[in-house]
């Protein structure tokens, strides 16, 4: 079986070589496969925004692709290293919460990889991401179609977001999932949240120095340049934009510490 494309994401940042390591390693264990990032820049442990980059991403590669996510690698007392299948895609993250707080429990088929030992270093856990990669690879199929891999089923329990919108009396009170390159803001409420908690009411959202949002936008462009907006994403989360301009100082949020900004909310009234 071959895997011919192995994604990065990461909340390794790119300032010393931690991605050119782990690139190395893939190029050893698994060469001739294209390596593509998606992201280094994810918040310091947070499994949410991985999540959410993940699911933004992960669909628009050839079945088949290895996604490897390497955020919070040694979270819990034993750090495990999970393989988990989905729509012909696999997926290598740590045992932390990540893969379910972004799938549920769709996942297909889960296997437990390895369980680390102590010193823990990044050098043994992107190896054994490797070796996982090179494992599939050389990978058959069983007679009922699955992989034939030498790692025990694993049975992950479904986590419950780790932030959640909260419903008020007039309203529902969302998180900050994301700032994207052009600050337009992602919320963390989905489209089917949305019109469950809407019920078809009216909605807005309120902005400085603007009229407020009421209506749901299919693109940029439905509105004035200028203008705001809010339209379901790609990755079918409720995104707050201007058109050809930043969102986040029309929401009087200062873009240059997406840390903090992660804890703020938006209101969506009824």
């Amino acid at each position: 079986m071959s895997h011919s494309v192995i994604t990065l994401l990461s909340d390794l940042g790119t300032r010393d070589t931690s991605v050119t390591v782990a690139k190395a390693v893939f190029m050893r264990y698994a060469p001739g496969a294209a390596i593509v990032d998606i992201s280094h820049n994810v918040i310091e442990y947070d499994l949410q925004q991985a999540a959410y980059l993940l699911l933004s991403a992960y669909k628009h590669f050839p079945k088949g692709t290895v996604h490897v996510v390497a955020v919070d690698v040694f979270a819990g007392s034993n750090p495990r290293m999970l393989l988990a299948e989905k729509d012909g895609y696999y997926f290598i993250a740590p045992d932390n919460g990540l893969l379910p707080l972004a799938f549920g429990t769709e996942l297909e088929h889960t296997w437990l990889c390895f369980e680390l030992s102590k010193p823990y270093a990044f050098s043994n856990w992107i190896n054994n991401a490797g070796r996982v990669t090179e494992l599939l690879q050389k990978s058959g199929t069983l007679p009922n179609g699955r992989l034939a891999l030498p790692f025990e089923p694993y049975l992950m329990k479904e986590v419950r977001r780790q932030v959640a919108p909260k419903v008020m009396h007039d309203g529902v009170d969302c998180n900050i999932l994301y700032i994207d390159r052009y600050e337009n803001v992602v919320l963390d409420i989905t489209k089917t949240q949305f019109h469950e908690l809407m019920k078809n009411r009216p909605f807005k959202i309120k902005v400085m120095r603007t009229e407020d949002i009421n209506t749901i936008s299919t693109g940029y462009n439905d509105v004035p340049k200028g203008a705001p907006l809010c339209r379901f994403n790609s990755a079918g989360f409720l995104e707050i934009a201007l058109n050809h301009a930043p969102a986040t100082a029309l929401l009087g949020l200062e873009s240059n510490n997406a840390r903090n900004l992660r804890y703020q909310t938006i209101k969506i009234f009824f």
